[in-house]
């Protein structure tokens, strides 16, 4: 596979894995945001409006803003770091299930609840729901990231 591309004659080289991961990400954050968005675990209080509280808001609409601004983030992590091993179907979902397990762990876990004041690495049915959610997010991104790594293969007949 090619390691980078160039979009068009007067941009910078972009690596690739770093663009599957981009958009991988953003297709995983978009399946973790629905369940965010339907997922009640507390009160009757849409997880993705406890992502808002991260800026002091209550707006599912920001919450939805962050949350997509983070899965971008962790898209382009992903392909960064694993895209090299996430080409084909079956590496790329265990690689994704792993890589979203650890994003629980460090922000569900840890960086969520220590900007919001509440008690870091606990069990309960917010994190729970949340484990779901970033299994959600792994499981999409990588399966995202091996199809557009297969299509891309065979459009440019690279060896994949």
């Amino acid at each position: 596979m090619t390691t980078t591309l160039r979009v068009s004659p007067t941009t910078a080289v972009i690596p690739v894995h770093a663009l599957y991961g981009a958009a991988a990400g953003l297709v995983g954050g978009v399946g973790f945001g629905i369940w965010m968005s339907v997922s009640r675990p507390m009160a009757d209080t849409a997880m993705i409006t406890m992502v808002a509280g991260l800026l002091g808001s209550t707006n599912a609409f920001v919450g939805w803003l962050i949350h997509l601004a983070i899965a971008l983030f962790a898209g382009i992590g992903f392909g960064v770091l694993l895209g090299e091993f996430a080409q084909k179907l079956a590496p790329a979902v265990v690689l994704g299930l792993a890589y979203g397990a650890v994003w629980w762990t460090l922000g569900a876990l840890w960086i969520m609840p220590a900007n919001m004041g509440m008690p870091v690495f606990e069990w309960n049915d917010v994190t729970s729901s949340s484990l779901g959610g970033h299994l959600v997010f792994g499981l999409l991104a990588g399966l995202t990231y091996a199809g557009l790594a297969r299509i891309m293969d065979r459009r440019t007949g690279s060896a994949g």
